[in-house]
């Protein structure tokens, strides 16, 4: 990094279509534009970024989008910061920001990466974002068949309940057939991780599926210790402290994907 005088962050507001971007240098915005989200204008917005000497990048998880935009980034040498959208809402209200559109989201994220210096997180690599996917349809199929379920208990008409029913039979199908697909990709896949996975099923309850979650969102595991772990898990209970009070301590924050499948 340079010099603080010299430090240029830029925030990026992800959406489906378009970006918004905001570069600040000492707290003060020097350039914003709005980019189409194409592979080719992520390209040339990257390569105007790079010319003007930004050192890191701010974005939000938007459910995935935000991976193209920082493919294109980190492939310019520039380094990018992916940061929970509650920390970023928290920053803009301690500093007065209560609006909300688009171009002011980038503004705000920049400002974020220049005051607060977010930690380096570990990206998910192709493999692992393929993992990722193949798991996130496997739990969202599992997620409307419990729904279904549910459902099924409560209603009383039959025409109702035989609906539910045919509904439930195609999630049947189309989760034998996700499942068959994951399983088949990991044995195409999956050798670089076979020890991790073996490991990590020698621990009591994790089995195949959980091992994977773990594999798939947990890229820190064999480089951060114990305890940074459990924070990034979402498992670390936090202190509640106040003068002479001492409240409970609760687990809160971290992976909910991570968190949900221990």
């Amino acid at each position: 990094m340079h010099s603080d005088s010299n430090v240029v962050w830029a925030g990026i507001d992800v959406s489906q279509d378009w970006i918004d971007i905001a570069i600040v240098q000492q707290d003060k915005v020097v350039e914003q534009w709005r980019s189409a989200a194409t592979p080719e204008a992520l390209q040339e917005t990257a390569a105007r970024m790079k010319s003007s000497r930004v050192n890191g990048v701010v974005l939000e998880p938007t459910g995935g989008l935000e991976m193209a935009v920082a493919t294109a980034l980190m492939a310019e040498g520039i380094e990018v910061f992916r940061v929970n959208a509650k920390r970023i809402r928290d920053f803009a209200r301690a500093h007065g920001v209560l609006a909300k559109t688009d171009a002011i989201d980038a503004r705000v994220l920049a400002r974020f990466g220049e005051r607060m210096r977010p930690e380096r997180r570990v990206w998910l690599d192709e493999d692992r974002q393929e993992l990722a996917e193949r798991i996130a349809r496997q739990r969202q199929l599992v997620d409307q068949r419990t729904v279904d379920r549910n459902r099924l208990r409560r209603v009383r008409s039959a025409e109702v309940q035989a609906s539910i029913e045919r509904m439930l039979r195609l999630v049947a199908e189309e989760l034998k057939r996700v499942e068959a697909e994951l399983a088949a990709w990991w044995d195409e896949h999956a050798d670089a991780w076979k020890e991790s996975e073996a490991r990590l099923r020698t621990m009591p309850g994790v089995g195949p599926k959980t091992a994977r979650v773990l594999i798939a969102h947990m890229p820190e595991l064999g480089r951060a210790n114990r305890r940074e772990i459990a924070a990034l898990a979402g498992l670390a209970p936090w202190a509640c402290e106040s003068g002479g009070w001492r409240g409970a301590r609760h687990i809160r924050g971290g992976r909910s994907v991570v968190r949900s499948a221990l």
